[in-house]
Parts: C-alpha cells; sequence; structure tokens
C-alpha cells in the first residue's frame, strides 16, 4: 500500500511539474507576417526548425498574385526576427513546403506546378539561412508529386512525397536522397505498392538519426474511411528498405508526424474515434523493429487533429489543433521520459478566430511553435517560444555546494548519438552549455539559465549531426570556464 501511495505522489508531481512548467514559460504570441494570405503546410512536414540560437520558419502565400515560397529567421532564438524572404519567383504555384536544417545546412522542398504539373522542388541555404543557392527540381514525371517532407542529418538529405505516376487514380509513396549536403541526388525510390484498385498512400513524414531513416504516412490498403498508419525504414542511409510496418489496425488513422532520437522513434497521429479525431501516439524503443501499444493524448468531445512531433532525448513535444473551445485552437503536450508518460494539455492560443496546422520544433533549451491564425480577419502566421521548456532534461545530481567550477569529460567518448555531460557550479549565476563544431561554428544550446549551485548532468543527442569532433565549452555570468572535446562516430 505504502509503494502505491508513493507512486502516486511521484506521478502527481511529475505530471504537475510539467503542466506548470510549460504554462508559466511560453511566452506572448508573436505575428510573423502581415499581408493577409499566409498558409503553413498540413502534411505534417515541419514549417519550423531550430539549430543552436537559430530559428527558422517556412510557409507559402499569394501576396504576389500566386502562392510562393517564403522564409523567415531568427538568430536569437526567436526573441527578433528578420524581414520576409521569397524563395521562389515564377508564375505558378509553389506551396506545401517543408523545412529541416542541420547546422549552417538550411533544406526547403515544396511542390510546384511551374512545369504543367505539379512537381518537388528543393533549395538550400549554406550560410543558416542568409543567402540561398537556386531551385533545384527533384521529380521529373508527368503525374502529381506533392505533400513534401525533408530530413538531414550531416550531409545527408532525405525527401518523401506522395506520387501519382504509377498509380493514376492514387498515391504511391516516393523517396530521395542526397549524401552532398543537397548539391547531387540520387534517383528517385518507390517505398510503397498498390494495386491501382487498392487507396494509395497519402501524407508521408520523414525523420533521420545517423544512417538510419524512418518514415511513417497514411495508408489505404486495408479499407477504412482514411486508412492506417504504416512504416517504413532503412539503417543503411536509404540504399536498401526494409518491409512495410502496419501500426494501426482501425481504418480511420490519418496524418502521422514522426521524429527519432537514437534508437526511440516516436509518431503522432489523428484517429476518429466516436466520430471525431483524437491525437494518439506510438513508440518504438528499438529503432522501429517493434512498438508500444497505441496511446491516447487527447480526451474531448471535439475534434483534435494535424499533430506535429519533435523530440529532443527524453523530451517528447506534441502539438495540434483542438476544437474544445468552440473554435479551432493550438495544444501541446509533454512527456519528460521518452514518451512513457505524458503531462497534461497546455492551451496555447486564446483568441476567438481560427488556429490550425501547428508545427513544432526544439533547439537548446526552446521549443519553437508556428500556427497558421485567423484573428487578424484573414490568415497569417504566428509563432510562440518557450524558452526553458526543451530543458528540464537537466538534471541536478548533487545538492551539496561544490568548492570550484568544473566541467566533466563527456561519456560515453566517443559516443552515438547521445552523450552525458556532468558540471558543478559553487554559486548561483547564469549557466550556458554550448555544443561547437570543428570550426567553431555553434551547433546547440544545452544549457542556457539561472541555476543554483550544485552539480548537474544534461543529455546531448547528436543524432541529426555528421561524424566528427565537436566541442563543449560551460560559461557562468559571461565568464569562460572551461572547454573539452568530445567525438561523434556513426
Amino acid at each position: 500500500m505504502k509503494k502505491l501511495i508513493q507512486i502516486f505522489v511521484i506521478s502527481f508531481l511529475s505530471n504537475f511539474f510539467i503542466s506548470t512548467i510549460c504554462q508559466a514559460q511560453w511566452q506572448p504570441d508573436v505575428r510573423l507576417t502581415y499581408n493577409g494570405s499566409s498558409n503553413l503546410s498540413f502534411n505534417n512536414a515541419w514549417n519550423v526548425a531550430s539549430s543552436g540560437n537559430t530559428v527558422h520558419v517556412i510557409w507559402f502565400d499569394s501576396r504576389d498574385g500566386n502562392r510562393e515560397i517564403y522564409y523567415k529567421r531568427s538568430s536569437d532564438g526567436g526573441i527578433s526576427w528578420g524581414q520576409d524572404t521569397r524563395l521562389t519567383n515564377n508564375s505558378a504555384d509553389s506551396y506545401e513546403s517543408s523545412i529541416c536544417v542541420s547546422g549552417l545546412l538550411v533544406h526547403v522542398v515544396w511542390e510546384d506546378n511551374r512545369d504543367g504539373n505539379y512537381e518537388i522542388y528543393y533549395k538550400r541555404s549554406t550560410d543558416g539561412g542568409i543567402n540561398w543557392g537556386l531551385d533545384t527540381r527533384l521529380t521529373n514525371n508527368s503525374s502529381v508529386s506533392e505533400n513534401p517532407s525533408v530530413a538531414a542529418s550531416g550531409l545527408n538529405v532525405h525527401v518523401v512525397w506522395e506520387d501519382a505516376r504509377d498509380n493514376f487514380n492514387n498515391m504511391e509513396i516516393y523517396y530521395k536522397n542526397s549524401t552532398d549536403g543537397g548539391v547531387s541526388w540520387n534517383p528517385d525510390t518507390r517505398l510503397t505498392i498498390h494495386a491501382p484498385s487498392i487507396p494509395g498512400a497519402y501524407f508521408p513524414s520523414v525523420a533521420v538519426s545517423g544512417s538510419v531513416v524512418h518514415t511513417a504516412w497514411t495508408d489505404g490498403r486495408d479499407g477504412g474511411y482514411r486508412g492506417d498508419i504504416y512504416y517504413k525504414s532503412t539503417t543503411n542511409g536509404g540504399v536498401n528498405w526494409g518491409s512495410d510496418s502496419r501500426l494501426t489496425f482501425d481504418g480511420v488513422s490519418d496524418r502521422p508526424s514522426i521524429a527519432v532520437s537514437g534508437s526511440l522513434v516516436h509518431i503522432a497521429y489523428q484517429y476518429s474515434t466516436n466520430g471525431n479525431y483524437e491525437i494518439y501516439y506510438k513508440r518504438s524503443t528499438n529503432g522501429g523493429t517493434n512498438w508500444d501499444a497505441n496511446t491516447r493524448l487527447t480526451y474531448d468531445s471535439a475534434i483534435s487533429e494535424n499533430p506535429s512531433i519533435a523530440v529532443s532525448g527524453s523530451l517528447v513535444h506534441v502539438i495540434w489543433d483542438d476544437h474544445r473551445d468552440g473554435n479551432p485552437e493550438i495544444y501541446y503536450k509533454l512527456s519528460i521520459n521518452g514518451g512513457i508518460s505524458w503531462g497534461q494539455d497546455t492551451r496555447l492560443t486564446f483568441n476567438s478566430a481560427n488556429s490550425y496546422f501547428p508545427s513544432v520544433a526544439v533547439g537548446g533549451p526552446n521549443v519553437h511553435a508556428v500556427w497558421k491564425d485567423y484573428r487578424n480577419g484573414n490568415p497569417e502566421v504566428y509563432y510562440k517560444l518557450n524558452s526553458t521548456g526543451n530543458s528540464i532534461g537537466i538534471k541536478k545530481i548533487s545538492t551539496e555546494t561544490p568548492d570550484r567550477y568544473d566541467l566533466s569529460q563527456n561519456y560515453p567518448n566517443p559516443f552515438n548519438p547521445a552523450t552525458t555531460i556532468q558540471y558543478s557550479i559553487p554559486k548561483s549565476g547564469f549557466v550556458k552549455l554550448v555544443i561547437y563544431d570543428i570550426l567553431g561554428k555553434e551547433v546547440e544550446t544545452l544549457v542556457n539559465e539561472k541555476l543554483t549551485p550544485g552539480e548537474y548532468s544534461v543529455t546531448f543527442d547528436g543524432s541529426k549531426l555528421a561524424s566528427g569532433i565537436y566541442f563543449y565549452q560551460l560559461t557562468v555570468d559571461n565568464q569562460m570556464v572551461e572547454t573539452k572535446k568530445m567525438v561523434l562516430t556513426k
């Protein structure tokens, strides 16, 4: 009985802690666009990406008479934002964009009908979004190619999309990759095969950890109103792919969003129950070989849909739009133990207009959310920051006051993909722990907050980085304490 009470108290305090942190640290909404026609992708690809203190947002709008791709960046963790950058310039429609980042390489994909039918196009920046290269056409067929999703690890870039070239009335999932940072691209790979009379595959989402690439999509091969969630992976960077895995068995699951941290694979999706969609979650702890049971994340009588998921170590972030308040609002939920248990729902928007299609990304201690919002009478892109929502993973492992500042060697070292860093501070101060690459460029900020005296540990996940030498540096109150070297091997 005593153990049961202890378990209840621990669970209650954990949920209370998560809920309190989330609600207290989310900052006011920031309006990013002012043109009256901005839209975000609805295929659960990501519209926001982050690396260190640089945040990247992508969208499409029709301010120019037809839909074009636009981009905006913040170099201070979402505090202030630069001007809109127009990435496409043609007389046809460019839309349904997706963005990812690996260090200073920023990758954008979208669908474009400048060629008379919709094809997948790509564009990249090699300096963190300051300058952009030329458009690259990735597909070339007479049918429709649409709803792309992109992920990157080091110089390896992976794109999935839905394509009707083989199944005139239905879509199939296709894949393409680059091993040189987007300079050149390998041939298209067809990932799904359906008979012409069988409903096809839609809304793919892709994630990568080292050489392991994971994709999930909605599939209608088994019947049902929408379909089921299917999954597929490759362990050698896209050269060979395993068999399709069916993850749901109800015929009414849709729009998966996938994220990965090492061997932990996370999928959020919408599932229709009692006539309305709810948000569900599924995870694998062994790289997609086996999957846990479905976990229901929302419980209300209205529609909850369009989930987006991001992960950093044991912290899993899910965001979606929810109709429980009479109009669609943006909601958020957090797990601090890799998806085993979840905190309470956190409402992020409070207005009488509709808020749709959210995306979530993490970078250092920050959680970044973007969505489409009608509060101004027309669709605009809005942004919200939680400046400590991804730093709950910092663990205080000793409350005794150390006699000096100390930065320990990371362990394991070499590592793949995650490693632990311990440090000690003898007095209160504003602490920063930053990862740099061998050229001295900032890769990620792990700690960026005021801490009390003690010994701490934090986990660094290098799954999105290339193999090589990296440095981590501890500063307190803007005074450098120590720098150490670590090696990532993949």
